[in-house]
């Protein structure tokens, strides 16, 4: 695949998941944990289907004897669908965007306190940086009377991807002798059958209309299988500074489509806020990416800081 192929499907992957908050505003009947429950059950019966292709009776009898460390990680991909869904039927959909940006620098903060990674400075200004977006759609929100529930349910999505991908770093980084660490990729689909699983009583009984389940199928297939697929391939082209920083176009995107498709205006705390949080990952990525072309350019040995990298719900 040639770099420009792959920037282009890396923004159709954006694009793709954009579309999530505006298609929940057209639901007729479907809300919070039903909402959740269908799309999580959509990507189930999507994944299962794809792996079962791919690689056969094979794949069901590795999750069996799976170890611990894929189930831990599909409890976090649980997690992050829930919690993205209910978010967004309970806030604005630049407020949930806005608090999922923020995933990356959460990850960096929680690969140095729990795997001792060494920060460059730029990523703690952006760190800095990126908490004060928070805390000025927080502020700006209570200050205002808007309730604070949605963005703090969606925060719960950034931080299972931030413990989600310490895990498997800590994986990655362990000793050439110990065992080799298990395929991670089922976690994703033990993630949406946990997800479905958890919001089916609590979304019972079901009153989404065929057009709630048909807007929900689209999501679960559409919006967030077809596009994680993508990446795992995109992510053979090019390097992960790039990837994240070109996924921060779901955040324009999703904006922009709830502004246009559904006429939700997002708010001027949430603006600055997200202005913020977004200048914050440029500010270290765009960096990150320049030191590594430039040590790739130079023959003289180095060793590049550990960078996290970025987890999708």
């Amino acid at each position: 695949m040639t770099h420009r192929r792959a920037v282009a499907l890396m923004i159709l992957a954006t694009l793709l998941w954009s579309i999530a908050g505006v298609v929940t505003r057209h639901l007729d009947a479907a809300r919070s944990f039903e909402v959740t429950f269908w799309r999580s059950l959509f990507v189930a019966l999507t994944l299962g289907s794809a792996l079962s292709i791919m690689r056969g009776r094979a794949f069901w009898r590795d999750l069996a004897t799976a170890r611990w460390p894929l189930w831990v990680s599909g409890c976090c991909w649980g997690t992050m669908y829930t919690a993205f869904m209910i978010g967004l039927t309970l806030t604005s959909v630049a407020n949930v965007l806005v608090t999922l940006a923020v995933g990356p620098l959460v990850t960096a903060l929680f690969a140095r306190l729990f795997l001792g990674h060494r920060l460059p400075r730029r990523t703690w200004v952006a760190i800095a940086l990126g908490g004060a977006g928070i805390a000025w759609m927080f502020g700006q929100d209570a200050l205002t009377g808007a309730s604070l529930t949605g963005t703090l349910v969606a925060f719960a999505a950034p931080l299972a991807a931030s413990v989600n991908w310490t895990l498997l770093q800590s994986m990655a980084n362990r000793p050439q002798d110990s065992p080799p660490p298990p395929d991670m990729l089922p976690a994703v689909l033990i993630g949406a059958v946990l997800s479905a699983g958890v919001t089916l009583p609590l979304a019972w009984p079901l009153t989404a209309s065929v057009h709630d389940i048909s807007l929900l199928a689209l999501l679960g297939v559409v919006q967030l299988t077809a596009p994680c697929l993508l990446v795992v391939r995109i992510s053979k082209a090019l390097p992960a500074p790039e990837i994240a920083l070109l996924g921060l176009l779901e955040v324009v995107f999703g904006v922009a489509w709830a502004w246009l498709g559904a006429g939700e205006q997002p708010a001027p705390a949430t603006l600055t806020g997200g202005l913020l949080v977004i200048s914050a990952l440029v500010f270290n990525e765009a960096l990150g990416l320049r030191q590594r072309i430039r040590v790739a350019q130079d023959p003289t040995p180095h060793r590049l800081p550990d960078r996290p990298g970025q987890l999708r719900t």
